[in-house]
């Protein structure tokens, strides 16, 4: 079992930047392959981008690329979406996903095997 929080959500204007983290529990951390996923108000989940147990391997959504990066620190159970030039369409609550393999970067939800409890990103025109 692992347990997921998100912090660094909050009001940012169109073309800031913010960092979200997503800390997990346990000492399996390296284990697990890591996913951002947000949701906008009456809309489903959808994906952001995923990143390998190692960070050697990543991957984007088309509406985020070039804008938003995904890491990881492994040595402080960690992963980040740094995210640049925000736009209004970026505006929801924000989820990290881990799932428990090492191999495969996925998009679907139902591949993640455990989730945080989100953090709201808010981008005003």
């Amino acid at each position: 079992q692992v347990q997921l929080v998100e912090s660094g959500g909050g009001l940012v204007q169109a073309a800031g930047s913010l960092r979200l983290s997503c800390a997990a529990s346990g000492r399996t951390f390296n284990s697990y392959t890591m996913g951002w996923f947000r949701q906008a108000p009456g809309k489903d989940r959808d994906f952001v981008a995923a990143i390998n147990w190692s960070g050697s391997s990543t991957f984007y959504a088309d509406s985020v690329k070039g804008r938003f990066t995904i890491s990881r620190d492994n040595a402080k159970n960690t992963v980040y979406l740094q995210m640049s030039s925000l736009k209004p369409e970026d505006t929801a609550v924000y989820y990290c996903g881990a799932r428990k393999t090492r191999s495969g970067l996925v998009t679907t939800q139902r591949d993640y095997d455990y989730w945080g409890q989100g953090t709201q990103v808010t981008v005003s025109s």
